[in-house]
């Protein structure tokens, strides 16, 4: 008999001659009588009903085996070609004002029209399928990239048609890639019914101006419209670093050099390292993904260059944040300083469905530099940037839900849609918007 036997039988009061079984349930498990299917009272308490005897109950079938809820999936009412090719499937894209194509293997293709998945009729992809279409529009510098990584971020583009931002990634089935449309015509902010103020914005001399929002939130095309309206005001010399290069500008009165990472430069840092010795007025940085990048876009804004950029935050206050909580905690005061000098506006967007549900608008927050947001910064009072943008509303500035609360007003967006994004459901109540129970 091993010792652990033995002392289970001494601490449970076990005969040495019990069988092992009989140990086991009496050694780990409390003695309880029988359960019965019946009531009975115990005692002075009230009627309790005793659980019917586990041995007699069936275990029902949702227990062995999930069961998933079935749902039918919406689809898109366009042809698909018998044999398509992946220019056919853009095309199809195009066609149905979608932004956005998913291709998978084991499932059909997939486009988002007004922020919504629907799929296209036609068969689920192969994996024979996936690669015939995917790989003829990778070169072998980008084959050799996607072999190594698993991924790749590149443009693609259909002559007359569209530019689009691809992605190629391996997934659980296997190939896989999304493709997003990037409009060959560079819409206007009046076009795209963006506050008036970021017209001003775009034309700040120096410093940096930051568009911040979820993916997908159209970050990307606010800022082309801002270059935009800058070629067509301003002479200056501008220099893009994108990954990939979306919007191709064309020179009016500016000189407007695209440079792409993984082409024309190693990385975001190392491009705007050489950029300062570019003569540069303008410098737009198509994301700011690491500590580097971030430092190096400061320290560009403070010698006197205009700098774009982009972050993946929803707010105003969560922007200025990011950029110091990235660092180490003791270079957080030394950002905290130049940032508060360098900081001129931050534009945070969201996208929402139309009232109508036929397309989506963008709602803005706009915080603009001015006096009191520089020591706000330099003493980590960020909390307080919200009463500091109510503060300042007629230069320009507004939250996020004053944004949405004109659109509920001129019924543009419905209020499960302002729902979604609301910040603070106080102020809507103040205009008669319970959104709350919508």
């Amino acid at each position: 008999m091993s010792f652990f036997s033995s002392w289970a039988k001494k601490i449970t009061g076990q005969p040495e001659e019990a069988t092992s079984l009989s140990l086991r349930a009496n050694a780990f498990e409390p003695e309880v009588a029988p359960l019965k299917s019946e009531k009975k009272h115990v005692g002075p308490l009230d009627e309790v009903q005793v659980i019917p005897e586990i041995s007699s109950m069936a275990v029902p079938d949702t227990l062995l085996e999930p069961k998933v809820e079935e749902h039918e999936e919406e689809e898109l009412d366009i042809i698909v070609p018998e044999n398509y090719s992946l220019d056919d499937l853009l095309m199809l894209l195009v066609e149905s004002g979608g932004s956005d194509l998913h291709l998978a293997v084991n499932s059909p293709p997939i486009v988002r029209v007004h922020g919504d998945l629907k799929r296209l009729k036609v068969d689920k992809i192969t994996s024979e399928k996936i690669e015939s279409i995917l790989h003829p529009v990778m070169g072998f510098e980008q084959k050799e990239k996607y072999f190594k990584s698993g991924n790749l971020d590149f443009a693609y583009e259909i002559k007359d048609v569209a530019r689009f931002r691809a992605n190629y990634f391996n997934q659980y089935y296997g190939m896989a890639a999304v493709f997003r449309i990037i409009p060959s015509k560079i819409p206007t902010i009046d076009q795209l019914k963006l506050p008036a103020v970021l017209k001003k914005i775009a034309l700040f001399r120096s410093g940096m101006v930051i568009v911040t929002g979820p993916t997908g939130s159209g970050k990307s095309t606010t800022l082309a419209a801002m270059i935009n309206h800058l070629n067509e005001t301003r002479a200056a010399h501008i220099i893009t670093i994108e990954d990939p290069l979306e919007f191709s500008h064309q020179n009016k009165k500016c000189i407007i050099d695209h440079r792409e990472v993984g082409i024309h430069a190693t990385s975001f840092a190392d491009a705007l390292r050489a950029t300062l010795r570019e003569d540069p007025d303008i410098i737009l940085v198509g994301e700011m993904r690491d500590l580097e990048t971030i430092y190096q876009a400061i320290k560009a804004a403070e010698t006197g260059v205009l700098v774009f950029a982009t972050l993946h935050t929803n707010s105003a206050p969560k922007t200025v944040d990011r950029m110091i909580d990235v660092f180490p905690a003791k270079q957080q005061e030394q950002i905290r300083s130049m940032l508060s000098i360098s900081l001129k506006a931050v534009v945070a967007q969201q996208l929402l469905k139309t009232y109508d549900g036929k397309g989506r608008c963008a709602a803005n927050e706009i915080l603009i530099s001015m006096s009191g947001l520089g020591n706000l910064i330099r003493e980590g009072k960020t909390s307080m940037i919200p009463s500091f943008i109510q503060t300042g509303r007629e230069h320009g500035m507004q939250s996020m839900d004053q944004s949405l609360l004109e659109f509920l007003k001129q019924k543009k967006i419905t209020p499960k849609a302002a729902k979604e994004k609301a910040n603070d459901f106080n102020i809507y109540k103040m205009y008669g918007y319970d959104l709350e129970n919508v």
